[in-house]
């Protein structure tokens, strides 16, 4: 009997002891971040160090808020016209405009930059003018004619790659050109010099889609 009482008495002992070995139902078990959380809480034990502990937890993914994406993945696409190209290390508006304000008449440099289209010949795209700051802007035809740009990429987004350089447009040219942008034969009249302007010779260009 005494022997029935006491294997009776330690089966309730081992039971109690692995009851209190398991975690209650409303206490998960600990992981690891939740220790190195508690390790960082006692040594720095301030509100803005129990901040900093919880960055070890890692959050889980959440639909609602989609990945941001990189600089890089958000360069837009670009057909090409011309030479192939690509759109790393073109320069700024301001960037190029700083360069044609080094510039004389008979310099030349080889170069690429990125601005919004101002304009395009609207008879067969043969030119564009391209935006740069205090209301400049430059003025590109593409190498020896070899190729042209769509007539609505006006607005677009391009990339031109090629030669800058100062020139002198005389005004019968100048005429012309306004004549195929669109210009009223009344603004066409009021040309009455030549301009001084910012050129540029495309090889290749990208206009963003």
């Amino acid at each position: 009997m005494k022997k029935v009482l006491f294997l009776s008495a330690a089966l309730v002992a081992f039971a109690s002891c692995k009851q209190e070995s398991q975690p209650a139902p409303d206490q998960p078990a600990e992981t690891p971040a939740d220790t190195i959380k508690k390790d960082t809480v006692a040594l720095f034990p301030s509100k803005q160090s129990r901040l900093l502990a919880a960055n070890f937890e890692a959050a889980p993914a959440d639909s609602r808020f989609p990945k941001v994406l990189s600089t890089e993945q958000q360069e837009p696409k670009y057909a090409t016209f011309g030479k192939k190209i690509t759109a790393d290390k073109a320069l700024s508006d301001a960037a190029m405009l700083k360069k044609y304000e080094g510039l004389k008449k008979g310099d030349t440099i080889q170069i690429k930059f990125k601005s919004k289209v101002s304009s395009v010949c609207k008879k067969k795209g043969c030119w564009m003018k391209m935006d740069l700051p205090q209301k400049k802007n430059a003025f590109v035809r593409f190498k020896d004619y070899e190729f042209f740009v769509p007539l609505n990429a006006d607005n677009s987004t391009a990339i031109v790659s090629g030669k800058a350089y100062i020139d002198e447009i005389s005004v019968a040219e100048l005429k012309h050109y306004a004549k195929d942008g669109g210009k009223s034969q009344q603004e066409i009249d009021k040309i009455k010099e030549p301009q001084i302007t910012y050129a540029f010779l495309a090889d290749g260009v990208l206009l963003a889609q």
